[in-house]
């Protein structure tokens, strides 16, 4: 997710702070007051990035949180599992033994907010601006296995593929296959500001201030068809500065649901809130926390660099002191819980050692100390990062083989505009899962044009365990090649993987659909909240 992002041990992800378009409010359930839901992150449109709710740009949980309840795709993520159903699509499946060609048929009657009819040319044309743009920040990478579109009627849909791909199912279920009104959205270019014109549950209205989103309206759609069955007429997202003023807002009945930003500190204090009217619940996460290098930069473009930041990195202090046992160590670049993962990490580098990464570094004729500079994001992960980030600089500089600065950048945006420019050695990112799968944590950060815009390359996951895993339509005969992987990452260690982080929703004791609010890609399912009795 995405490319994607994280945020905190707890998150699945929505937007930030106050004032200026149009509002909106109405009725919850059956004519209640809106559910609202805090978040302390933010959405924003920048000169790099003018486009935050446009599909072809959005890659980040905030904004694709938008679009999941806005957008319609082919294909859906169900309550719970992992396997996608239809959405827009009555049906959808491969018609070829190689998983070469994918067709779907659409529900009778679609329409978009406006009133327009959405029909396959609509699906066609969204699928085809997305390549077109190819926004270098957007998620068009998990749509490059396609090799063409073809609509033959107004209600079917066909796809080839370049190559066999068990995952395209998965992938159709993502905001990357979002289908947007062909007669509203340009074909070449993006469709600028915070407007979206779509045919999923709820349609979206924004205050915004200074370029950022501070609060969005979501009303019930009524030409919906779909697979959803959305318990609120009307939720409601409210941006705030930081987790502390949000969590304020929960106990004092403000908000009545939050799940973005919370820090260690605020988890173990909700955890016995109920005399507040305030339920804590935790979950299984798949959202991860790593290290991202720049491998052409000067001071990690050696390897051994690298590995020898692998043998530093104290894992279990960062779970320990920064996240209170909100997150696990992660020893992979694929989490736990996922078909194929193995502690690849830990299997080459054992526990810390300074005496082992010496030896690394001198075999390589590097000298030390090497002098470094850790960046991150100050806002967009959480308030805990800088203290993260502060931990990791005392651990490598504790060895005397490194001299590390930190650096901290405020906009969320702009640190992604660099990051990809490769203005960073080495920095701090997140990932949510676009898909549950293996794949989806290897593919996007390998090769030409990936996540991260990186210069690593690995002929034999790109070539080999890539295309061979995505002819497995059977996930657990992919395991095989995902180890492969996993042992590729730890030895050329184009990304550190740090922790993996628990889920966790802080909601008023009348809200319903709460134990349904995170998905299996770790997304917000807002249509599952109600207030009083559940169903």
């Amino acid at each position: 997710m995405n490319r994607k992002t994280l945020v905190l041990p707890a998150l699945a992800g929505l937007l930030a702070p106050v004032l200026a378009a149009c509002g909106g409010s109405g009725g919850a359930g059956d004519g209640g007051n809106p559910i609202v839901v805090g978040v302390a992150s933010q959405i924003e449109a920048t000169k790099a990035a003018p486009a935050p709710l446009d599909p072809a740009q959005a890659y980040d949980v905030d904004a694709w949180n938008v679009l999941r309840s806005t957008l319609q795709t082919l294909m859906r993520l169900p309550r719970t599992g992992t396997a996608p159903v239809p959405e827009a699509a009555e049906s959808c499946g491969f018609r070829d033994t190689q998983n070469e060609q994918y067709r779907c048929t659409l529900r009778s009657g679609l329409k978009f907010s406006n009133g327009h009819a959405l029909t396959a040319q609509d699906v066609k044309f969204s699928i085809d601006r997305m390549r077109a743009i190819n926004d270098g920040n957007g998620p068009v990478s998990l749509l490059s296995g396609i090799d063409k579109v073809e609509a033959p009627s107004d209600s079917e849909v066909v796809f080839h593929l370049k190559k066999p791909d068990a995952t395209f199912p998965q992938k159709l279920a993502t905001p990357a296959a979002a289908i947007v009104d062909s007669e509203v959205y340009p074909k070449a270019r993006l469709y600028n500001g915070f407007n979206v014109v779509g045919s999923g549950p709820y349609t979206l209205k924004t205050q915004r201030k200074n370029g950022r989103v501070t609060k969005a309206v979501f009303t019930k759609n009524p030409s919906y068809k779909g697979g959803e069955k959305p318990k609120s007429e009307t939720v409601e997202m409210r941006f705030f500065d930081d987790s502390a003023a949000m969590e304020k807002a929960l106990r004092s009945g403000g908000i009545d649901l939050m799940n973005r930003g919370l820090s260690p500190t605020q988890v173990r204090g909700l955890e016995n809130s109920r005399d507040n009217h305030i339920v804590l619940q935790e979950m299984p996460g798949q959202e991860i926390r790593y290290l991202a290098f720049n491998t052409k930069a000067a001071a990690v473009s050696n390897k051994a660099v690298r590995q020898a930041m692998a043998q530093l990195v104290n894992r279990s202090e960062l779970v320990r002191d920064v996240y209170s046992y909100t997150g696990d160590p992660l020893y992979s670049i694929v989490p736990t819980g996922l078909t194929g993962h193995i502690n690849s990490f830990f299997t080459k580098y054992g526990n810390p050692s300074v005496a082992a990464a010496r030896k690394t570094l001198q075999q390589a004729h590097i000298d030390t100390p090497v002098k470094l500079t850790l960046t991150y994001t100050t806002h967009h992960y959480g308030s805990s990062t800088v203290k993260e980030f502060r931990t990791l600089q005392r651990q490598l500089n504790q060895s005397k083989l490194f001299d590390v600065d930190i650096k901290g950048i405020d906009g969320w945006q702009q640190f992604r505009t660099d990051s990809t420019a490769g203005k960073y050695a080495a920095y701090g990112m997140g990932w949510f899962p676009d898909f549950p799968d293996a794949d989806n944590y290897i593919a996007p950060f390998v090769g030409k044009g990936n996540f991260l815009n990186s210069p690593y390359r690995s002929s034999t996951i790109e070539s080999q365990v890539i295309p061979q895993t995505r002819q497995q339509t059977d996930r657990n005969a992919a395991a095989a090649g995902f180890k492969q992987a996993q042992d590729t990452f730890a030895d050329d260690v184009p990304i550190l993987p740090l922790w993996q982080g628990k889920q966790y929703v802080a909601a008023r004791d009348d809200v319903t659909g709460v134990e349904w609010a995170l998905n299996s890609s770790s997304s917000l399912q807002m249509w599952e909240l109600g207030r009083g009795v559940a169903d």
